[in-house]
């Protein structure tokens, strides 16, 4: 089952997004419970996404490996299993005298693993990563390189770093698999400016190439078979085969010792040749309770604009769509709702057990609300959903 970016849950993460969020959370950490450089860890996360009505249920787990080569060479190893099922719109629009859009269902699993190796020298830090990610129907590679250099005798940090992965598709309506490759550029600045206080602004760019349309989204519209006789016809939708995203972040973390917190705020601002733009609002709280607990309450908006192809229904518009396989020459056209106009909220609480210097735990509950905002998708087509999480590390 292919996944739309906006569905980040299901979505094995680009590295590239991954740097972004390398050192937004340094005065957070400094203030509420300091990391030991050359600290090695093997953690468990289990994580339980649940959509309201019988939708997608998702049920990842994962391993993670953080172990020291000799004093400047550090790796990292990720393991993850998803067990995906359950029913999604399938993009046409709800029969005559309902509001509830038709719904498929899908079963899906998926493996994936990570390897990054990084090494630090005088003032540079250079990792490396591999990565590969298999579905029944789909198999991702990717690759990262990323340098974070400091200055300014470590109040200043520049990150710098180039992703890319190459994906193949196995369409039902294809003979050959088909073929997706993405490539991602990323630069940003860390600023402390003073001992509570840093501030982060990164840049990115990205572009994709090849399979992007989703062949298990439809549309349909009423088309003429013969002069005088019209029949409700569906097809695959159509998106372009390239596509380019400039993504802006800022985060901003403030340290309060006499409260024994921090807050980490971050703004983030998408845009991409599809037409769409996006604003992402994220603000956490850390709080300290007691000597061996923290506790995080969060909250996250989102809010997009659709794809310029996107319609609910075809019907009001003049585009005709076509059978066959995807068509980069147009016309483009796409009733998936997660390219429409959309909001969401996010509210969550995690709490982070420290029991021993080597021993942690850490469990979270967090709620997602997606609500459609052009006034004519009706909002079945969108999801509730609850996502609870726990996890263990051990640490030597």
């Amino acid at each position: 089952m292919l996944w739309d970016e906006t569905n980040s849950l299901f979505l094995t993460t680009s590295m590239a997004t991954n740097l972004q969020r390398v050192l937004t959370w340094a005065v957070p950490l400094l203030w509420l419970g300091p990391k030991a450089r050359g600290e090695n860890s093997i953690s468990y996360k289990y994580a339980d996404y649940q959509e309201l009505g019988g939708r997608v249920g998702v049920q990842t787990q994962g391993a993670f490996i953080e172990q020291d080569l000799g004093p400047s060479m550090r790796l990292k190893l990720t393991g993850i299993l998803d067990a995906i099922a359950g029913a999604t719109p399938t993009g046409q629009p709800a029969p005559a005298g309902s509001d509830q859009v038709p719904l498929a269902r899908l079963h899906e699993y998926r493996k994936a693993w990570n390897a990054d190796l990084s090494r630090q020298f005088s003032r540079v830090n250079l990792g490396v990563g591999i990565a590969n990610s298999r579905e029944s129907d789909y198999v991702s590679t990717g690759w990262s390189v990323n340098a974070v250099t400091d200055f300014n005798q470590k109040n200043t940090t520049l990150l710098t770093g180039v992703a890319g992965t190459d994906d193949t598709i196995k369409v039902f309506y294809q003979a050959a698999r088909a073929t997706k490759r993405t490539n991602d550029l990323i630069v940003g600045v860390t600023q402390l400016l003073d001992p509570r206080t840093s501030l982060t602004v990164n840049l990115s760019w990205g572009r994709q190439r090849g399979q992007i349309s989703d062949p298990y989204k439809l549309v349909q519209k009423n088309i003429e078979i013969i002069p005088g006789l019209f029949l409700p016809l569906t097809m695959g939708e159509n998106r372009p085969g390239y596509r380019e995203k400039w993504v802006g972040l800022v985060a901003l973390n403030r340290a309060f010792p006499e409260a024994r917190g921090a807050v980490e705020g971050t703004y983030r601002y998408y845009h991409d040749t599809f037409g769409a733009d996006a604003h992402t609002v994220d603000v956490s709280w850390f709080q300290r309770v007691g000597e061996t607990l923290i506790l995080k309450p969060s909250f996250r908006f989102y809010d997009q604009s659709a794809a310029q192809f996107y319609a609910y229904d075809f019907e009001r518009t003049n585009v005709i769509p076509r059978q066959g396989v995807p068509n980069p020459g147009g016309p483009f056209y796409s009733s998936d709702f997660r390219m429409s106009d959309f909001q969401s909220r996010t509210y969550g609480l995690k709490a982070i057990w420290k029991v021993t210097s080597a021993i942690q735990f850490d469990a979270g509950w967090e709620w997602y609300d997606m609500r459609g905002t052009d006034d004519v998708t009706p909002e079945s087509a969108y999801c509730r959903a609850r996502i609870i999480t726990v996890g263990a590390k051990f640490i030597w």
